[in-house]
């Protein structure tokens, strides 16, 4: 650099930076500043490659498995007079698990018809157990005669439904702290206390019915229903026995109203005619009974003649 450029360097206007205090000589030498790490690869599954959740600027991700509350149906065809002891013996097995693993919902038997009869039965299984146990009804059934005929697996999957009450519901016990912290310190005016003596009232009720549904939706995912119907035959329709077995039917409709009308008659009409005819046969003893005049029934004069006695 020659000497015109320094004294023009000198002449320049100087930057404020402030007041800068020199370095002590015993100072320690400064620390070099390392760059970060370049943040990790993400896959498909929204996870980092070292399997750990990925963290953001909230803190961390959960990634939890799917809430799926499971629904299982099984259809028997065994012979009429093995469903009671077949829907017995399934209700037992259900029992013989303890309630923590299922429990028994409804029970119930159709009526039986020649060779056609129904059952059901609907139970409540764990559903870590529920197909194992679907597999031993089965087992079960074929030991008896029985056959499996349908069989269906539905999930309805409850994850977004029960992030999304928990959410709410952590919401709303903040909110309910922090009234109740505006009425234990008594800050603010008598209004705003009474409005936030109100507003713990209806926090704590949706707070009731948030956990009400979370331990609805819990149970369904913990245990899945199960339904086992058993059926044995068919209805008979149409052929050449449905003519018959209507005729029957309007026979004995027709017989039945018959009876009804003669059981009217023997215990209403009969005694109520014998009253009657009673009294039709008293009035005549009493001589009343000689005609009708203009003045009703009058009794018979001197000189007429007496109407001839039964």
């Amino acid at each position: 650099m020659t000497t015109v450029d320094i004294e023009a360097a000198a002449e320049a206007p100087q930057a404020d930076f402030g007041f800068i205090e020199p370095m002590p000589q015993n100072a320690p030498p400064p620390v070099a500043v390392v760059p970060p790490p370049p943040p990790p690869a993400v896959n498909r599954a929204g996870q980092a490659e070292t399997g750990e959740p990925i963290g953001n600027a909230g803190g961390t991700i959960a990634v939890g498995m799917p809430q799926v509350a499971y629904t299982f149906a099984y259809g028997f065809r065994v012979p009429a007079d093995t469903i009671r002891p077949l829907q017995e013996r399934h209700a037992d097995m259900c029992e013989a698990k303890g309630p923590q693993t299922c429990r028994i919902v409804s029970m119930n038997q159709g009526e039986q018809e020649g060779d056609y009869a129904y059952g059901s039965l609907t139970i409540a299984v764990r559903s870590s157990e529920a197909r194992t146990f679907g597999k031993a009804l089965t087992t079960a059934t074929g030991r008896m005669e029985g056959e499996l005929v349908s069989s269906s697996i539905e999930g309805e999957d409850l994850s977004k439904s029960i992030v999304d009450t928990e959410a709410r519901l952590q919401a709303r016990t903040v909110l309910r702290d922090r009234l109740m912290d505006v009425l234990r310190n008594r800050r603010g005016t008598v209004s705003e206390l009474v409005a936030a003596e109100r507003g713990v009232a209806q926090v704590n009720e949706e707070i009731d019915q948030a956990r009400s549904w979370l331990t609805e939706m819990r149970a369904r995912v913990a245990f899945s229903t199960m339904t086992v119907e058993y059926q044995a035959g068919a209805p008979v329709e149409g052929g050449f026995a449905e003519p018959i077995r209507s005729a029957w039917g309007s026979l004995a409709s027709l017989l039945g109203n018959m009876i009804a009308v003669l059981m009217i008659l023997l215990t209403v009409v009969l005694p109520l005619g014998l009253l009657v005819w009673l009294a039709v046969r008293l009035w005549k003893r009493a001589g009343l009974s000689t005609g009708i005049g203009e003045d009703g029934w009058r009794p018979a004069r001197d000189g007429e003649p007496q109407p001839a006695s039964d």
